[in-house]
């Protein structure tokens, strides 16, 4: 059966430096920090690589991501993977739970998850299943 958790969060992106003789100035790295409410009240902390373009409105970025907390009750972790590029000022953007990233009682935690930014808000919807047999301990 799928399920849905939705709620809002707060999100800081902390700058880190390039890593020693093999940076590129066109390709940047973050640390990322959440703070989840909702369906999802959880933390998470990870990291992002941008790659900037010359092209106003033009970048990509990948990021990994480990969630802790409760998801509608359940206890546990998992991790999410992030995709996204903006094509002169139009986003794509997916983000899929890592396959058997879940523990505990998100055991077998399979989905994928979208985010909305209205008025400097940030708001997820996360579209999720367990496996039969997940989110036992």
């Amino acid at each position: 059966m799928t399920n849905h958790a939705s709620g809002v969060f707060e999100v800081k992106l902390t700058p880190q430096g390039p890593e020693e003789g093999v940076g590129d100035p066109s390709v940047g790295r973050m640390s990322i920090a959440k703070q989840f409410r909702g369906g999802l009240e959880a933390t998470s902390r990870g990291q992002m690589l941008t790659a900037m373009t010359d092209v106003e409105g033009s970048a990509g970025y990948v990021a990994i991501e480990r969630v802790t907390g409760t998801l509608d009750g359940r206890a546990g972790t998992f991790a999410l993977q992030h995709s996204g590029t903006m094509t002169r000022g139009l986003p794509q953007l997916t983000i899929t739970v890592v396959p058997d990233s879940g523990t505990a009682e998100l055991t077998g935690l399979a989905g994928s998850m979208t985010i909305e930014v209205a008025g400097g808000e940030h708001a997820y919807d996360f579209e999720y299943t367990l496996a039969p047999g997940g989110g036992e301990t």
